[in-house]
């Protein structure tokens, strides 16, 4: 993965750059404002860009203090917020051309699409870093058959530790969930998203994790970014059990479940750590119901039954709202809780932290309270 670091660079780079061009060209140019103010809406646009190529270098190369790493953050929401109003003014702006009014009504519509546009996208942008800052608890009650005993589990899911997501972070969210009581806590993927090397610090707040049963972690994609193995290594020291294709029995023998868990899909495209189904349902208990982690809700296309219910993270519920429309595309389901058919059901953690800017629209950050009964 290191080795394909400096083509995603430029790629991610010259994708943010075309946006930039587009919201430059068919926005901010077309807007009834002098030249004056229009040359400093452009310099913005180059300051976001340098702030983006920044966000990259913290996250994947040096250590930036936690002021300025939050500062380089916001580019890429704030750029991506534009380009859904960009979009919104440019579609606008060519269907008033097209009215049959006349001129002076048509000048009147479109200075007042220029000054909401501009208003629409700041607030929204205001919105959503305010939006990023609580972590919402979600409580769902999921009806299992052959469950002979209720229990509890706290899921949570993609905390991206790295950058402003650190001890304090961390620590915020272990207390939360100690507070729930919980009979077992999940980790559904994405836990780390930094050497391991510059995550420690954090990680080591998760010895403080309570439950019955123990706190269990499956690999998400961007553990394979910084070295899967150690991250799995690191989790263990940290008395968090791994589920590496495998299962555990939790609960009373003939009164509990079994607790499944897989690589993440993304071991299919690097060739190693691949997801195994078949080894993970192999030793389990099959008069018992069976609950299985894995980490993006896309991987429900490869379960078939012995499965109940699945718990997921990946889709961040979109994140910020407009992109939601995009992760349906690649992935079976977003958010929430869903009966997939007669036998399965799978249920979508929003995220408790976040990647890339601390923004959040329409799509909350989320500590999963589970009841199964």
């Amino acid at each position: 993965m290191i080795k394909l670091m400096p083509l995603f660079f430029i790629a991610f780079i010259g994708v943010f750059i075309l946006i930039n061009m587009y919201i430059n060209r068919r926005f901010f140019k077309k807007l009834h404002l002098s030249d004056r103010v229009k040359k400093y809406l452009n310099i913005f646009l180059y300051i976001n860009i340098l702030g983006i190529i920044f966000y990259v270098l913290g996250r994947y190369l040096f250590d930036f203090p936690n002021w300025l790493y939050f500062l380089v953050s916001l580019p890429i929401g704030i750029l991506f917020l534009l380009l859904c109003t960009a979009v919104f003014y440019d579609l606008s702006r060519v269907t008033i051309d097209t009215l049959p009014i006349k001129e002076n009504r048509r000048e009147f519509f479109k200075k007042s699409l220029d000054l909401s546009s501009l208003g629409v996208a700041f607030a929204l942008s205001a919105r959503a870093i305010y939006e990023a800052k609580f972590i919402k608890l979600e409580s769902v009650d999921i009806k299992i058959k052959n469950l002979a005993h209720k229990y509890k589990i706290a899921q949570i899911s993609d905390i991206h530790i790295g950058g402003i997501v650190d001890k304090k972070f961390v620590a915020d969210i272990v207390d939360r969930v100690n507070k729930l009581d919980a009979d077992i806590v999940v980790i559904t993927g994405d836990l780390v998203d930094v050497k391991i090397s510059r995550a420690q610090a954090a990680l080591d707040e998760l010895k403080r994790l309570k439950s019955r049963y123990g706190t269990y972690f499956i690999v998400g994609n961007h553990e394979y970014f910084h070295n899967v193995d150690e991250i799995i290594d690191a989790a263990k020291k940290l008395g968090i059990r791994v589920l590496e294709n495998e299962s555990v029995y939790i609960g009373e023998e003939g009164r509990g479940f079994n607790l499944c868990g897989v690589y993440d899909v993304f071991g299919y495209r690097v060739e190693h750590h691949e997801p195994d189904l078949y080894k993970a349902l192999e030793h389990r208990d099959k008069k018992s119901p069976t609950v299985l982690l894995a980490h993006q809700p896309r991987f429900i296309e490869h379960v078939g039954s012995g499965v109940d219910l699945i718990l997921s993270g990946h889709t961040h519920g979109g994140q910020l709202y407009p992109f939601k429309a995009l992760v349906k595309l690649q992935q079976s389901y977003v958010s929430g809780l869903h009966q997939h058919n007669e036998n399965l059901q799978i249920y979508i953690n929003k995220g408790t932290g976040f990647w890339g800017p601390p923004m959040r629209l329409g799509a909350s950050s989320e500590i999963t309270e589970i009841t199964i009964s």
